[in-house]
């Protein structure tokens, strides 16, 4: 791993951002295809993660300070870059003056996000029958 960027792309013609979200919810996590894509996708900020000009993951924020649809492909797991993505938004988030963020987590992946800052703040509950709980971020807990 040399070279990794993370970038704003754009939703209509970054074609990457779907192709990546459909290989890990759609076909790995088997989330249906009705649930993945949303009317969000269109105002939602989204990001791209490409290491030595492979395109390996994605995530979107939305307006209100919401991040979600975090994804990278397997070959891309385990190796730091689902962190350095994830900061990658929430610089982004406090440089558009959001100071509280959320996220709706796997319950696998609840410690990854709990490194980052976020604290549980839901009961577990099924999104797309994956064990899921929210999370949110404050930037005054970090000043």
């Amino acid at each position: 791993m040399n070279n990794i960027e993370i970038r704003v792309a754009d939703w209509g013609s970054t074609e990457a951002l779907r192709h990546i979200r459909q290989v890990v919810f759609i076909d790995e996590q088997q989330v249906p295809s009705d649930l993945e894509w949303d009317e969000e996708d269109v105002h939602a900020t989204h990001f791209l993660l490409t290491v030595d000009e492979q395109q390996m993951g994605t995530a979107r924020l939305l307006g209100d300070g919401r991040i979600g649809r975090v994804a990278l492909l397997p070959q891309a797991r385990g190796k730091g870059l689902g962190r350095q993505l994830m900061l990658a938004v929430m610089q982004h988030a406090q440089q558009q003056g959001m100071t509280r963020l959320t996220l709706s987590a796997q319950t696998h992946a609840l410690d990854f996000y709990r490194q980052l800052g976020f604290v549980p703040c839901s009961d577990v509950y099924l999104d797309a029958g994956i064990p899921h709980r929210s999370m949110s971020w404050e930037a005054a807990a970090f000043q």
